[in-house]
């Protein structure tokens, strides 16, 4: 069901902003080559909404919805969806809880009303309720034993501590069994209404039969949003180290570091000096300089994260256990010279030709599309930022470039380390590195089990 987007130029002149009847607002592009509506939609408030000793619950909201609602169980729904090639999802970030909806035009009235029905009166049976918490508790299970989802999961700890953004989107394995049906209805009735509502279409439907689907798809909604007010958060100033002695092969690096808000005038700047450091892919300094020189790591790479209350740069690694040492003291040299020197004009040049192109690039289909446009409305940015992108890219100089890479980098890294402590190495201190450890560590024992907390990627 992929469509081929509308061209370049089509998407940045045709991109309407539609409100209903109702007031309820969407960014909408019509696209006339397949017969096809890609819907994706948001509602502020996602994990951070959990209860402080319930993690999980907005997940398992997520997993329910479209298991039934209404008169239609578990079985009646899903052949519904089925018989006509309906697509629908729903998710649960760290600020939002999410849906997309996929559908072939002839069948836009069963698809918006069979997505009404799973906001407004999804069943939460107790069979689907268990089935539901033991495939969620069969994944943490499985994550447990991952190093990649332990190091995450730490990593989140050391950098928020007590704030929601610590807590586990997805839950942890002592949580979940204590989330009832009462939790889950909850958190509908708070989280899910208007007020927080946007939503982005890409498809061939007229406007004004898409204004009279989102009335009656979503128009009976709460008015407003029954949240707890989620604080802004720094994440902790580095450097901190924590290593976490795991009997796995690979050993895993987590490190990060406090980052740019989307919001801020230096965000684009720290977009382009990241891209540069870690997230050029096979071209980065980090790929270079760790994997392809050295062949310190089997992987290596690192982007930036920004949240409604916080931001961050987050990378990670895989190496061996007796190459860990070395690998980390790899990626803390490469942050500290880019943060000193910063990145040279060719670099520079080579990474706003890269991100100016590649992001049109990435738009192949309506899906994607959708998803881009309803990710610039949580970022508040304007309808016709697809025009004004490639300037503000354009507008990052080579001083704005050095200043940014010295306020991400120049403290040093959070960094967790997940993996065994090399032979004859003193297993109670930091992986063994030829430079002196960061002055805090901490130490936390992980031995396999079923009911460590995993946390998914």
């Amino acid at each position: 069901m992929l469509a081929s987007p509308p061209s370049v130029a089509a998407i940045t002149t045709k991109i309407r902003r539609l409100v209903s009847s109702c007031g309820i607002e969407a960014w909408f592009v019509r696209d006339s080559t397949v017969p096809l509506i890609a819907m994706e939609f948001a509602f502020g408030g996602g994990a951070t909404q959990d209860p402080t000793d319930k993690p999980g619950v907005g997940h398992m909201v997520a997993g329910l919805l479209n298991e039934g609602s209404g008169d239609l169980d578990f079985k009646a729904f899903h052949e519904r969806l089925d018989r006509r090639a309906i697509e629908l999802s729903f998710g649960s970030t760290h600020d939002h809880f999410c849906g997309a909806l996929r559908t072939l035009e002839d069948n836009s009235d069963e698809a918006f009303d069979l997505l009404r029905m799973a906001l407004t009166s999804p069943r939460f049976d107790p069979t689907d309720v268990q089935r539901i918490r033991a495939s969620m508790l069969a994944r943490l299970r499985h994550y447990s034993t991952d190093p990649s989802s332990l190091a995450d999961r730490k990593f989140l700890e050391v950098a928020f501590n007590d704030h929601p953004y610590a807590r586990p989107a997805a839950g942890s394995i002592e949580s979940l069994p204590k989330i009832k049906v009462a939790d889950l209805k909850s958190h509908v009735r708070r989280v899910i209404a208007r007020d927080t509502l946007k939503i982005a279409v890409v498809g061939n439907v007229d406007p004004e039969v898409l204004c009279k689907l989102l009335d009656k798809t979503f128009g009976g909604l709460p008015a407003k949003a029954d949240s707890t007010p989620v604080p802004d958060v720094v994440a902790a100033k580095p450097p901190q180290r924590v290593f976490i002695p795991f009997d796995v092969p690979q050993t895993v690096v987590a490190f990060g570091g406090p980052g740019v808000r989307r919001s801020e005038p230096d965000f684009m700047a720290a977009y382009v000096v990241n891209h540069i450091l870690g997230g050029a892919g096979l071209r980065s300094r980090l790929f270079r300089e760790v994997r392809e020189k050295r062949g310190l790591a089997y992987f290596v790479r690192e982007h930036l994260v920004w949240r409604d209350h916080s931001a961050m740069f987050v990378g990670k690694s895989g190496t061996r256990a007796d190459r860990a040492g070395e690998t980390v003291e790899q990626i803390e040299k490469q942050a500290r010279h880019i943060a000193e020197a910063g990145p040279t004009q060719q670099e520079l040049d080579d990474a706003k030709s890269c991100l100016k192109g590649s992001q049109m690039l990435a738009l192949n289909s309506s899906s994607k599309l959708a998803r881009t446009l309803l990710q610039h409305q949580l970022d508040k940015l304007p309808i016709d930022y697809f025009q004004k992108h490639n300037a503000v890219v354009d507008s990052v100089t080579l001083e704005d470039a050095k200043r940014v890479a010295q306020r991400l980098w120049g403290q040093g890294l959070l960094t967790v380390i997940v993996g065994r402590a090399p032979l004859g190495a003193d297993r109670s201190s930091p992986v063994p590195s030829a430079t002196t450890p960061p002055p805090h560590v901490d130490q936390l024992s992980a031995t396999p089990s079923p009911t460590l907390p995993g946390e998914p990627n």
